[in-house]
């Protein structure tokens, strides 16, 4: 659907995020605490949140006596254990992760406690021994974390750490909304869902993997006439691996030239030259890729593009979720005052 200025009024899937419960959610850290985080309660309004706290589930309580990755001899095994007691919980939190994602259905992604021995994803501090005062050897997952990102590798999995980061967070909402609207299209079970959605997002999915993207193109063509069920299943693991890593500039702007491509023979030069000063500025690392993207969105409403106007790189997650820095925005301390 075209709204004002040839532009998709988008409606965008809620995406199922399983989220650490202690993350905004609930009082259950080790000490009774809970996280705060700003990206967590914005994303509020426009996910389906699904809160597990896997250490309270396997039965420690709240507060309880802190548990830490211990690595053993034994083949290097690494195991969940609770120094003040001794105890050892790593098959109780295995049980416990398989059964989960077994039984918690389809996901679009995670947002898991950095650093926690069950919740993490990376950089959890590993010890040759339960003692209080071992030295740390190594980081590794966390066994949660570990049995998340070996069930679902291509799914937008973060920690509330690393999302503080813009360009992580970038990335993480559009894997986040274009895996959401995937899941939605293979619901619908139709070919027709599936071409708008190739459709859609061909220049994202350009600006993430050239390769990958004529790829899902050619799919999704299915001159072979073949079921639905087939082409969705050879069409999700080329988008897994095209969305795999965050998209370099340099594919951003190939995908800037060739937008620009479809008005070039419409412009004045003067036209011409603003958009190319500006895009050899974000090569160069003056600014960011908005001014480019909003000179491109007012030919398409100018030119009435409605192909260009349903493009998802103009806006692959809602707009409400954009941030500007502090440091940056004019609605920042007054310092002249």
């Amino acid at each position: 659907m075209m709204g004002e200025g040839w532009f998709a009024l988008r409606e965008f899937p809620k995406p199922r995020v399983v989220v650490s419960r202690c993350i905004e959610v609930d009082h259950c850290r080790y000490n009774g605490q809970i996280i705060s985080s700003d990206f967590v309660k914005s994303l509020q309004p426009y996910v389906q949140f699904l809160p597990v706290c896997p250490e309270v589930e396997i039965g420690l309580g709240v507060p309880r006596d802190s548990v830490r990755l211990v690595s053993t001899n034994r083949e290097k095994e690494t195991r969940l254990v609770q120094p003040a007691t001794d105890r050892d919980v790593t098959a109780e939190m295995n049980t416990f992760a398989g059964s989960f994602l077994d039984a918690v259905g389809d996901v679009d992604g995670f947002i898991l406690k950095a650093s926690s021995p069950s919740c993490g994803i990376r950089n959890t501090k590993v010890y040759p021994t339960a003692g209080r005062s071992a030295a740390l050897t190594r980081s590794a997952s966390g066994l949660f974390g570990a049995a998340v990102l070996a069930r679902h590798p291509h799914l937008a999995v973060e920690d509330e750490g690393r999302l503080r980061n813009p360009r992580i967070k970038e990335h993480f909402m559009t894997k986040l909304f274009t895996l959401a609207s995937f899941r939605e299209v293979k619901r619908s079970g139709s070919m027709e869902e599936l071409l708008r959605f190739q459709t859609e997002n061909k220049m994202l999915l350009l600006a993430y993997h050239q390769a990958e993207a004529r790829a899902l193109g050619a799919i999704a063509a299915n001159h072979d006439h073949r079921p639905f069920s087939e082409v969705a299943g050879d069409y999700e693991p080329h988008l897994a691996k095209a969305l795999c890593r965050a998209r370099r500039y340099t594919s951003n702007i190939n995908v800037l030239m060739h937008i620009f491509g479809h008005f070039k023979g419409r412009l004045s030069a003067g036209e011409k030259a603003i958009f190319l000063d500006n895009v050899q500025r974000y090569r160069d690392g003056k600014i960011t890729i908005c001014p480019n993207t909003t000179i491109l969105k007012a030919w398409v409403a100018r030119f009435e593009d409605e192909y260009l106007g349903s493009q998802t790189f103009f806006e692959p997650y809602p707009e409400d979720l954009i941030e500007v820095d502090p440091a940056v925005s004019h609605r920042g301390r007054d310092l002249w005052r």
